[in-house]
């Protein structure tokens, strides 16, 4: 199972991150939910700084382009081995910066991904 980081978790069930966290442990995966605000999501605590997370296979983002340059560092001191760029947070320029460091990126939708067996 690929331990995966949501970057952009959120405790509210109408939130596309809140339900992939879901989907990811019902698929199985090790989630570790990364947000702006504190709350709880799939039994788990929404982490608000930067946490140490060895092993992360996927960085699945829901945080939009603008408000990501405040994360590059972290994203990429992660060292996944792919990350996801769901819809609406495409960024060319992450996904140079993460392409130069050898990460995978895909620009997909995490929720479509498990759903057709692809993630």
């Amino acid at each position: 199972m690929k331990k995966t980081l949501v970057l952009g978790a959120s405790d509210n069930p109408a939130r596309y991150s809140h339900q992939a966290v879901h989907r990811l442990q019902r698929h199985g995966h090790e989630v570790v939910p990364v947000g702006i605000r504190k709350g709880q999501v799939g039994g788990l605590s929404i982490e608000t700084d930067r946490p140490a997370a060895p092993d992360v296979d996927t960085v699945t983002l829901y945080v939009g382009p603008q408000n990501q340059p405040a994360w590059y560092d972290y994203i990429l001191d992660l060292k996944p081995k792919r990350i996801i760029f769901n819809p609406g947070t495409e960024n060319p320029e992450l996904e140079r910066l993460a392409r130069q460091r050898g990460i995978e990126t895909e620009e997909a939708c995490t929720l479509v991904m498990l759903s057709a067996g692809q993630y």
